[in-house]
């Protein structure tokens, strides 16, 4: 991070600094929240959260070290220089608009509903075969991880990758305020978040909240393949850069399409790169699935509207490789694992399931439930299930409340094994004991129903 003085810290926090003699001087090499990860020079926000009050480590952390802390509140001493806002999640916004500002950065900001981090990590791959890129780490897409995100951006980094997660109306149009988007990426809308957004038009609405932030020459690509993107016309003033399978063009011209796609198992996938004048055949992705193709090729037409070559692009997408909880594939002794358990919807559920058809042998799913559906939760849960009964998949082993209406929809076919379990450790019984050598398992569900377990107990059998 850039070294910053107090008193500029302070201005963009719009609090009120207050220090004993002499520390004024101090400079700030660094921001965190958790004062266990405090290095000296870092700056400590004491957010208040559901488990515990920063408050509670202020004097904590300037015994420590730290240039100074944020604070709503003061301590009943002052042992080090504070600055006093009224609330220190939005001062922690506030300075990263400010600091994003300082730097001589392009930002490339990543929404939609589905393949968010992966996406954005397709993205970082191929942008980082010409620029030296910084990318959200993990899933760190809120109104907490992401000025995290932008803190750690140094003055020799050129772009950064930024993702952005939301489920309410409002908080794209605060995340874009921040990060301030030069490229700003929409990968689709799906059926997700629903509880507050309640249909795809509104979270088309939520999500083109972006467009209001893009940088005075900001450009947006869009999936072309997805009907809602598709209507979005004009961003302000320019026709958006859309992406997507060659089939999908219906007259119109994508920055990036992609035709001849080919599966190579569960390890990798091919397909012709097709660019504005330039085909590019026999483009290896080390992924599979057709939303990873996707992903791909959002990551071409990023690289070509910032200046990149097609070689540089295609080597970009040659080193991509999955990450944990998205479509990782591990191979046990017996088994063949397909880890998919960071997060579910319906739309990420199917996708899965076109997937887990390429293996040999003997396909199983274990599936849990899809959070955040709002009123439809039920009857989105069967349409799984019936998608489930067109596939090729054997068996299914699922938990949780809602995963009940997808087992009902799925005994209507009586050759199709379904086993419902109240809890995951009933479920994990069932499943260890029935499983054969030669298998392959699917493992899915949403960030709360705790899959990774699933996993760790799979790799260990």
């Amino acid at each position: 991070m850039k070294k910053l003085t107090l008193e500029e810290i302070s201005e963009a926090c719009r609090g009120t600094l207050l220090s004993v003699q002499g520390q004024l001087a101090r400079r700030v090499s660094g921001v965190v929240i958790d004062n266990r990860k405090l290095s000296p020079g870092d700056l400590f926000f004491a957010l208040s959260g559901e488990r515990t009050d920063g408050h509670r480590y202020v004097e904590q952390a300037l015994a420590d070290g730290a240039a100074a802390c944020v604070v709503e509140r003061l301590p009943q001493r002052i042992t080090g220089p504070l600055i006093l806002v009224r609330s220190t999640r939005e001062a922690l916004m506030n300075l990263a608009a400010y600091y994003r500002g300082l730097l001589n950065v392009k930002v490339v900001g990543i929404t939609g509903s589905v393949g968010k981090t992966s996406t954005k990590e397709t993205v970082a791959a191929v942008l980082s075969e010409k620029y030296r890129v910084l990318k959200t780490d993990g899933n760190f897409n809120n109104e907490i991880g992401l000025p995290l995100t932008i803190f750690r951006l140094e003055e020799d980094d050129e772009i950064a990758v930024l993702e952005m997660g939301i489920s309410d109306f409002g908080e794209m149009s605060r995340l874009s305020a921040v990060a301030r988007p030069d490229v700003g990426v929409i990968t689709n809308i799906g059926v997700c978040h629903l509880e507050n957004l309640k249909t795809r038009d509104g979270i088309l609405k939520a999500k083109t909240e972006m467009f209001d932030n893009l940088t005075e020459n900001g450009i947006a690509v869009l999936n072309g393949g997805d009907d809602k993107l598709r209507t979005v016309r004009s961003v302000n003033g320019k026709a958006p850069l859309l992406f997507g399978l060659k089939e999908e063009e219906n007259g119109e011209s994508f920055l990036a399409s992609a035709s001849d796609v080919t599966p190579r198992g569960l390890k990798e996938l091919s397909f012709t790169l097709h660019l504005p004048g330039v085909e590019v055949r026999n483009v290896t992705l080390s992924a599979i699935g057709r939303h990873n193709v996707y992903n791909a090729l959002c990551a071409a037409a990023v690289g070509t509207a910032l200046s990149m070559t097609p070689d540089e692009i295609a080597l970009g997408l040659g080193k991509y490789r999955t990450i944990a909880g998205r479509s990782n594939i591990i191979e046990t002794e017996d088994l063949t694992i397909i880890d998919d358990c960071y997060n579910a919807n319906p739309v990420s559920m199917k996708e899965a399931f076109h997937v887990l058809e390429l293996a040999e042998g003997r396909k199983i799913a274990v599936l849990g439930d899809m959070g955040e559906l709002g009123d439809e939760e039920k009857e989105l849960h069967r349409e799984v299930g019936s998608c489930f009964l067109e596939t090729a998949i054997d068996t299914a082993f699922v938990v949780g409340d809602l995963m009940q209406y997808f087992a009902e929809e799925v005994k209507k076919d009586p050759g199709k094994k379904v086993f419902w379990f109240e809890n995951r450790e009933a479920m994990t019984e069932a499943l260890t004991a029935y499983l054969q050598k030669g298998d392959t398992v699917l493992v899915k569900a949403s960030h709360f129903m705790d899959f990774p377990k699933v996993v760790e107990e799979l790799k260990n059998l």
